[in-house]
């Protein structure tokens, strides 16, 4: 089972959904957001790891950051002259020398519904 979305100017979903009417594959779309890690967020997130809990911090970052990624892809489909994605893919990634940075990446198949 997949995540979808139907808004009223936009559709999005995590599989190609059955039976639905598609006038047009238009491309691989994708977004990405890249986030840092700050001083504060690790202090607290290593106390976490100590008493247990979760990491509410580095929560709203990854949250802010999926946003950010999701935004991206909506307006590269856009320009494409989509309204909706489909077979979307969210991927998560540490990078950086130190792990101090997360990386949340989205793609998928940008659609022209009727």
């Amino acid at each position: 089972m997949g995540w979808f979305s139907k808004s009223t100017d936009f559709f999005l979903s995590t599989t190609t959904p059955p039976g639905i009417a598609l006038d047009q594959y238009l491309g691989v779309v994708n977004g990405e957001a890249i986030i840092g890690a700050n001083i504060f967020r690790d202090m607290f997130s290593s106390v976490r790891d100590v008493v247990g809990g979760r990491a509410g911090g580095y929560e709203r970052a990854l949250a802010g950051a999926r946003d950010a990624a999701l935004e991206e892809l909506i307006d590269a489909a856009r320009e494409l002259g989509a309204n909706g994605v489909i077979g979307m893919d969210f991927d998560y990634e540490v990078l950086g020398e130190t792990n101090g940075m997360m990386m949340v990446a989205v793609s998928g198949t940008a659609i022209k519904l009727p």
